[in-house]
């Protein structure tokens, strides 16, 4: 794995190298992976803005997530451009808990043999128009684009594993790739038990549920499969057309 070490983000890597179906690969320094951005260093920025020459941020948190962690420094560099698709439901009134239990009893109905797959499908069920919109913004980065979300784990694993999929990765690669944020778990879960946004829900359920796992990825893929025909069909049912496509490919793959 391409994993970029930061002193302000645990959870950081870079696609490039990935392996394609019809033997390509990802191009390096087109699709970078993390999690949440807030406490990056100035070294941090340096390496992320000047070394990698990353020009577009994609951040899947909720808008309450986002206040409540702050603005991160990436928000202060003008050449990096900063998309924002929450794939969480609208709170309302709700709080976050009294959401969360509801979001878990739909996981939980969805696919009752992995909630967290549930909860995946659910992103796709009730926020379509951002999980299309995240990809688009993908396609239609300048330069070298990072998704991110709070733990860099669930939306953004699902988020990639859509991007990868419509790039035609192979599907042991984007589950691989998934899988491999298991290898930073506990960093990340120490910074989130710092957070004030994540600190209850963390503290509140077993370690091993927030671990990802390969099985949870396939079981995904495969639902996406028998439901929907394939990540390109559900995409194309949610406006994202035969150009997105052709642009999301051209900007992830070596030519």
């Amino acid at each position: 794995m391409g994993w970029i070490e930061l002193d302000g983000a645990a959870n950081v890597r870079d696609l490039g190298g990935l392996p394609t179906d019809d033997e390509r690969h990802v191009a390096g320094h087109r699709l970078l992976r993390g999690d949440n951005l807030t406490d990056l260093s100035p070294a941090d920025v340096t390496l992320l803005v000047t070394g990698i020459g990353l020009t577009t941020v994609i951040d899947l948190r909720s808008p309450e997530e986002a206040a409540a962690a702050g603005p991160g420094p990436l928000t202060r560099v003008e050449a990096v451009r900063h998309a924002h698709h929450s794939l969480l439901p609208e709170l309302g009134k709700m709080t976050a808990a009294d959401m969360m239990a509801i979001r878990l009893e739909r996981a939980n109905s969805r696919y009752p043999a992995d909630v967290r797959c549930g909860l995946y499908l659910g992103y796709l069920e009730e926020r379509p128009d951002q999980v299309a919109a995240a990809l688009r913004s993908i396609g239609q980065a300048r330069g070298p684009a990072m998704v991110h979300c709070a733990a860099g784990k669930d939306r953004t694993g699902v988020v990639v594993a859509l991007a990868l999929s419509v790039a035609g990765v192979r599907r042991d690669a984007v589950i691989a790739d998934y899988a491999a944020s298991a290898e930073r778990i506990d960093a990340v879960m120490a910074r989130l038990r710092g957070s004030q946004a994540h600190a209850a829900d963390i503290d509140d359920r077993p370690a091993d549920e927030q671990t990802p796992r390969a099985e949870t990825m396939a079981a995904f893929l495969d639902q996406v499969d028998s439901r929907y025909g394939g990540a390109r069909e559900w995409l194309s049912g949610r406006g994202f057309g035969a150009d997105d496509i052709s642009a999301l490919r051209a900007r992830l793959l070596e030519t």
